[in-house]
């Protein structure tokens, strides 16, 4: 059998892949080439693996075997080239057939139209497997002049990549490496792409601990659907997966940038979340997450959305059809309480929960998003407003927030009691690094034990009531609840002053020293 692969160790080889297009192609861009190659040797390591075991159970049985592989999660099949594919501008020598693995093209990794190839094999694939990958590949083009260069150089990059993905330490066969593996490498090289795309990246990641954080604070349980409107690569809604401890949860996302939501798919296919189901489309103008001509409803919504998106469809709010502006329409020009909208009025009433993450002018910015947050505290629904430090994202430096509303507050509800909020300042632990911060378990752990105990601690949390947050206007900037003011240690103007003339005496001595060597030098040079 063979030996496992450490997760260090694949994270460094398909890391290393990168280098083919480093300096040549922006990483906003080739994030994509790099993660659907990562998606497409998978899919043929465990392919090949699963081939080899039928061949062994039914020899040459090449109908059985087939049979067999076509009820495979998912289907790579036997490609034979088109009039249209083989009138290709460098003709390549192929046999009639040839199966659609990344093994087929490795084989012809030195061709004339290896781009034209690698196209030709995702779009066999994604016909083959229209279920779950209709439309994930089509805006890649691996035969992009634009993007990859003129034909000598594309092929020159090309043919790197294929021999990059075929080290041993990316054979990713399910005897050798665990799909939690090959997951977490995805999501290790989401995260590295986003360090280095700068504010391209918040299109598609949000950092690890702070998906891990919302994902707690929702607090998904064992049967729930869960949701994110604005899923981008898909890694909110896969740790909201992981905190139900076992399979039984339904997964449900929007995405409207195209690239990103191609993402999204392939990540879930590779953490084995073949049913979850993601919409692209734009989720405050089109939501596409419908059931019987209404708003599908989730016991969980979680969503790190555009920070102050503009142009985010105001214009269309107040006839829209699913009513969710109800309480307000927030201005054009920054969409954050558009995204909190739609995630409260896709919450299951009197028992969903939402977890989003937001910027601070949220909390307190006034006219139309003043009134839609004093009606939504109104409604008994937000249950806390948690601050986070600055610099934990690589599109911004500036601090963020957490908001948590839970709708068994509302009357009828399970917790219809509860009229407080719990408001946490955690901006000032995290650990630094060198381009971001981050938290630590311990700071995550931390703000856990005290969401879930709802108790004061000095400096760091308060619990408001109503009435208290009333008196602020409704405005729920952190520092009017948690006074983290740090009184300076009284000074002792008599030991200071005691110091003063020490350092004085001492500093009289030393130019007398010094005068008295200088004289010395004078003599001493004539």
């Amino acid at each position: 059998m063979s030996s496992q692969i450490d997760q260090k160790d694949i994270n460094n080889a398909a890391w290393a892949a990168c280098d083919t297009f480093r300096g040549v192609v922006d990483p906003a861009q080739y994030k994509d080439y790099i993660l659907v190659m990562l998606f497409l040797k998978y899919i043929s390591d465990v392919w090949q693996d699963h081939y080899e075991a039928y061949q062994k159970q039914y020899g040459d049985d090449n109908v059985r075997i087939r049979r067999k592989l076509e009820r495979e999660r998912f289907v790579l099949p036997v490609i034979k080239l088109t009039e249209k594919d083989e009138k290709t501008e460098h003709k390549t020598i192929l046999p009639d057939k040839f199966p659609a693995t990344y093994y087929s093209l490795y084989e012809r990794r030195a061709a004339a139209n290896i781009g034209e190839l690698i196209n030709i094999v995702l779009d066999h694939i994604e016909e083959s497997n229209k279920s779950k990958l209709e439309g994930v590949f089509r805006n890649i083009d691996f035969n992009s002049e634009v993007n990859l260069g003129k034909t000598k150089d594309r092929n020159r990059r090309l043919k790197q990549l294929l021999e990059d993905f075929h080290k041993p330490q990316l054979n990713m066969r399910p005897s050798r490496v665990s799909e939690d593996v090959i997951g977490n490498t995805y999501i290790y090289l989401i995260e590295r792409f986003a360090s280095d795309s700068g504010k391209k990246a918040g299109e598609f990641f949000t950092p690890l601990k702070v998906t891990e954080l919302v994902a707690r604070l929702a607090g998904a349980k064992p049967g729930d659907r869960i949701c994110d409107p604005a899923c981008g690569s898909g890694g909110l809604l896969i740790q909201a997966a992981r905190e139900v401890g076992d399979r039984n949860f339904a997964l449900f996302g929007q995405e409207s940038n195209g690239s990103t939501w191609a993402l999204c798919r392939m990540n879930m296919f590779l953490h084995s979340f073949d049913s979850a189901r993601v919409e692209w489309c734009d989720t405050l103008n089109s939501p596409l997450l419908i059931e019987n001509d209404r708003l599908m409803k989730f016991n969980c919504v979680v969503a790190n959305p555009p920070f102050s998106l503009d142009k985010w469809g105001a214009e269309n709010a107040e006839s829209d059809q699913y009513n969710r502006f109800w309480r307000g329409v927030p201005p054009k020009s920054k969409g954050d309480w558009a995204f909190i909208s739609h995630m409260v009025e896709t919450a299951l009433e009197k028992q969903g929960s939402v977890a989003v993450v937001v910027s601070h002018g949220v909390l307190f910015r006034g006219a139309a998003e003043g009134r839609i947050r004093q009606k939504m505290i109104e409604e008994n629904l937000l249950d806390a407003v948690i601050g986070l430090p600055g610099n934990l994202f690589p599109t911004t430096n500036i601090p963020v927030a957490i908001l948590v509303f839970d709708r068994s507050r509302e009357k009828g509800g399970s917790n219809e009691g509860c009229k407080d909020v719990l408001f946490v300042d955690a901006s000032r632990e995290y650990m630094s690094s060198k381009n971001h911060n981050t938290l630590s378990e311990e700071y995550l752990a931390k703000i856990m034990a005290t969401y879930k105990s709802r108790e004061e601690v000095k400096k760091y949390a308060h619990v408001a009531g109503f009435e208290e947050i009333k008196g602020n206007d409704f405005n729920l900037n952190i520092p009017r609840y948690v006074d983290t003011f740090e009184e300076e240690e009284e000074i002792d103007i008599d030991a200071v002053q005691i110091e003063i003339d020490e350092l004085e005496k001492e500093l009289t001595e030393v130019r007398v020293k010094m005068a008295e060597k200088l004289k010395q030098l004078k003599i001493e040079n004539g």
